[in-house]
C-alpha cells in the first residue's frame, strides 16, 4: 500500500477532512451561534486566544529554542489552523459550555481562511527551502473547498432533512476517522513514521509545546476570570487543533512523491501526528477532572 498511498496522499487527506466537516455540518444550525450576539465577551476572547496568543507562543517557543526544519513547520502549523470539531465533543462531556465552543469552532474555521496563510508566512519563512513559495492562493482554495464548503453543505442537510442529519452525521465521522486510519497504515507502510527518523530530541520538541499550549490555555482562561463552563470550552478550543487540515496542507505543501521535499514533509507529518495523539491523551485526561470538580454544571 504504501506506493499506492505516497502517490494519492493528497486524496487520503482531503476525503478524511472533508468527510470530518460534512458530519460537523450537519450537527449544527444557526441557533448553536447565538450566543456570539448574546454573549461576545467569552467568544471575543477565544477568538483573540486561537488567532492571536497561540500563533504567538508558537513564534516565542520556535525562536527560543531555534526549533528549524520540518518540526517547526509542523509547529507552525498546528499554531495556523483553527481548532478541531473534537473540542466540541470534550467540552460536552467535561461539562463545559458547548455553545462557545460551537462558536468559537465555526468562527475561527471561517477566520482561518485569511489567517492561516498569514500566521504560516510568519512563522516558517526562514524553515523553508530557499527556492519554496508560500501558495497563499492554494491553501485559501483548499480551505474553501475541504474545510468550509463541506461544513455550508452538511449544515444545508441539516436544515432541509433534520431527520436523517443524525445518521449522516455518524457516518460521515466513521468515514473521517476510517481516513485517520489509512493515512496512519499508509505512512507507516511508506516508511515515513520512523520515530528513530524523527528523533528523541524531536519528539521532546512537539510534547514540549503541546504543554506550553495546555498550560497556555489554562492560564489565559483563568486570568481573564471566565466562568467554569466558559473557560474549559476555550481550553479545549485551543488544545485541540484540527490536524486534519494540517495533514491536508502538508499533503498539498510537501507531497510525498516529491523526492525534494519528501524528508522535510516526512517531519511535518509525524509532528502533527504526534501532537494529534498528544491532544487525545491530554484531553481524556482534562475530562474526568472537570466533570470531578463541576458535577452539578449544565453541559451549556
Amino acid at each position: 500500500m504504501g506506493a499506492f498511498y505516497v502517490e494519492y496522499e493528497y486524496w487520503f487527506a482531503a476525503f478524511q477532512l472533508v468527510m470530518a466537516m460534512l458530519g460537523m455540518g450537519a450537527t449544527l444550525t444557526g441557533r448553536d451561534f447565538r450566543d456570539v450576539v448574546r454573549e461576545p465577551r467569552s467568544v471575543t476572547f477565544g477568538l483573540v486566544v486561537q488567532l492571536v496568543l497561540v500563533p504567538l507562543a508558537a513564534f516565542a517557543f520556535l525562536r527560543v529554542l531555534g526549533v528549524s526544519g520540518g518540526v517547526a513547520i509542523g509547529i507552525a502549523l498546528i499554531a495556523a489552523i483553527p481548532g478541531g470539531t473534537t473540542s466540541n465533543i470534550f467540552t460536552f462531556f467535561a461539562r463545559g459550555n458547548s455553545a462557545l465552543s460551537i462558536s468559537i469552532t465555526g468562527l475561527t474555521t471561517l477566520a482561518c481562511l485569511a489567517t492561516t496563510p498569514l500566521i504560516l508566512a510568519a512563522l516558517i519563512s526562514d524553515s523553508l527551502p530557499d527556492n519554496f513559495a508560500m501558495p497563499t492562493g492554494q491553501i485559501v482554495n483548499e480551505i474553501a473547498f475541504t474545510l468550509l464548503l463541506p461544513l455550508a453543505l452538511g449544515m444545508a442537510y441539516l436544515y432541509m432533512y433534520p431527520e436523517k442529519a443524525v445518521v449522516v452525521s455518524k457516518w460521515c465521522i466513521r468515514a473521517s476517522l476510517l481516513g485517520i486510519v489509512l493515512i496512519v497504515i499508509g505512512s507507516t507502510s511508506a516508511g515515513r513514521l520512523n520515530i528513530e527518523a524523527f528523533g528523541l530530541e524531536n519528539v521532546l520538541l512537539v510534547v514540549a509545546f503541546t504543554m506550553v499550549l495546555t498550560a497556555m490555555a489554562w492560564l489565559a482562561s483563568h486570568l481573564f476570570r471566565l466562568s467554569r463552563p466558559d473557560a474549559t470550552a476555550i481550553e479545549f478550543e485551543v488544545i485541540i487543533r484540527n490536524v486534519n487540515l494540517g495533514v491536508l496542507l502538508k499533503a498539498s505543501l510537501f507531497p510525498a512523491a516529491t523526492a525534494a521535499t519528501s524528508h522535510l514533509g516526512d517531519a511535518v507529518l509525524f509532528s502533527l501526528l504526534l501532537y494529534g495523539g498528544l491532544q487525545l491523551i491530554i484531553a481524556a485526561i482534562l475530562v474526568p477532572r472537570y466533570r470531578a470538580k463541576h458535577p452539578a454544571t449544565a453541559a451549556g
